[in-house]
C-alpha cells in the first residue's frame, strides 16, 4: 500500500536538530488499517503528512502503491482568495474528477450554503473545516489519512461525518492518530508507537497502546 525506504526526517530549532524519523522502512500492508500513537512531539502528525505527500523527508523514499488521500478535514491546501466553489473545482480537476459531481456532493455536505461562491478568506474555522471535510469525502481513496480528526461541527454535522466516513472504510484502508484509545481500537487492527524516531509495529493493537501508555506515564 505505501512503503517507507529508509526514510529520515528532522528539524533544526535554536541550533539544535531534533530527529522524528531515523532512517525508518516499513511496509504499510493492504486490507490492514494501522493506529499511530506516541507522545507529543514525537513526530505522528510529521509522519501522517509524509505518508500524504504534503511534506517531504531530509533522505529515504516513500512509494504509494495505491490512491493516497491528503489528511482528513485538511484545509491547508485550500486558498483563501478562491471561492469554495473554486476551490473544489480546482482539487477535483487535480485527482482527475468531474467537478461538477463534486461540487454537487462538498455543497450538499458542508452546508456552506450562499458562501460557496465567496472567497473561503471570509468563512469561519467551522465552515472551513465543514468544506474541507466534505472534499475529503468526495473523493474515493484506497486509503485515507487522518490526524485527530474524524468528525467537525455540531452534534447533527458530526454524526453525519461519521456515518459518511463509517461507509468509506468499508472499502478503504485507514492510517490514523489519536489520542482516543477507544477510537484507535474502533478503527485500527495494527498499531505502531512512534518514540525516538523508531516506529515499533504491533500485530496488536491492544499492545501498541500499553507501550504507549508506559511512555506516557
Amino acid at each position: 500500500m505505501i512503503e517507507l525506504e529508509d526514510v529520515y526526517k528532522y528539524y533544526k530549532s535554536n541550533g539544535h536538530r531534533k530527529v522524528v524519523l531515523n532512517h525508518i522502512s516499513l511496509e504499510f500492508q493492504a486490507g490492514r488499517s494501522y493506529g499511530i500513537l506516541g507522545v507529543n512531539g514525537a513526530g505522528k502528525s510529521t509522519l501522517v503528512r509524509i505518508l500524504a505527500g504534503t511534506e517531504l523527508p531530509n533522505g529515504g523514499r516513500v512509494r504509494r502503491k495505491v490512491r493516497v488521500s491528503w489528511p482528513l478535514g485538511f484545509s491547508g491546501g485550500l486558498h483563501p482568495k478562491l471561492t469554495g466553489r473554486e476551490n473544489v473545482k480546482f482539487i477535483s480537476r487535480i485527482y482527475g474528477q468531474d467537478p461538477r459531481k463534486i461540487i454537487t456532493f462538498v455543497e450538499d455536505f458542508a452546508e456552506v450554503g450562499a458562501y460557496m461562491d465567496v472567497p473561503i478568506m471570509t468563512y469561519s474555522s467551522g465552515m472551513i473545516a465543514r468544506l474541507a471535510f466534505g472534499l475529503s469525502m468526495s473523493i474515493d481513496f484506497d486509503c485515507y489519512l487522518i490526524d485527530e480528526v474524524t468528525a467537525v461541527g455540531d452534534a447533527r454535522f458530526a454524526a453525519r461525518c461519521k456515518e459518511e466516513f463509517d461507509r468509506r472504510r468499508k472499502k478503504a484502508d485507514i492510517v490514523m492518530v489519536s489520542h482516543a484509545m477507544s477510537t484507535i481500537k474502533d478503527y485500527c487492527d495494527r498499531g505502531i508507537v512512534l518514540a525516538g524516531g523508531q516506529m515499533h509495529v504491533f500485530r496488536d493493537v491492544d499492545d501498541a497502546i500499553e507501550l504507549y501508555k508506559k511512555l506516557n506515564a
